[in-house]
């Protein structure tokens, strides 16, 4: 389980005691999934681990394994110690392309080209449905600063947006690569 799925659980679990079909639903509303490579599976294998850590108990056993689950003192210090960490800690963000980008010299220009106008368009109108959900999310209960993470995303697809206009006048020049 990552660090990112961890925080997100321990986080949620912070309105309240939940099953992990709660959790799951919560982040879901959130859009967790595509900001934070949340494997939803995970969830429940990540709640039992965390129990058996001490940072959540058991509250109830229900009927059809709906386990419900809250964070104890331990995992509220915990969090917060992960939450802090991951302020001020800057890691790279982790994206495919960059290995496609790696071996760019692979492909000849009539592969390129299009490739890098095919991606233009896709990061346009990835860019432009984040935009058209900013405030959706409300509607099903996340809280209004979850739009921020749609604004990072739509600002990271726009920087690589820039990079590939560039890019593709540097391909079509014969500059690159």
């Amino acid at each position: 389980m990552s660090s990112s799925t961890r925080l997100l659980i321990l986080g949620t679990l912070l309105d309240g005691p939940m099953n992990g079909y709660q959790v799951r639903r919560r982040l879901e509303v959130m859009g967790a999934d595509g900001w934070a490579s949340v494997a939803f599976g995970s969830i429940y294998h990540g709640l039992s681990k965390m129990a058996d850590e001490g940072l959540l108990t058991v509250v109830e056993s229900g009927k059809g394994g709906k386990t419900v689950y809250e964070i104890t003192e331990t995992g509220r210090e915990e969090f917060h110690r992960n939450l802090l960490i991951s302020w001020h800690e800057v890691r790279p963000v982790v994206d495919p392309f960059q290995v496609a980008l790696t071996y760019m010299d692979r492909l000849s220009s009539e592969e390129l080209v299009p490739a890098l106008y095919g991606r233009i368009q896709e990061l346009r109108r990835q860019i432009t449905l984040i935009e058209h959900a900013y405030g959706a999310k409300q509607r099903y209960g996340a809280p209004r600063h979850i739009d921020e993470n749609l604004r990072l995303m739509a600002a990271m697809f726009a920087a690589q947006l820039a990079w590939a206009e560039h890019a593709v006048t540097q391909v079509e020049a014969g500059e690159l690569p």
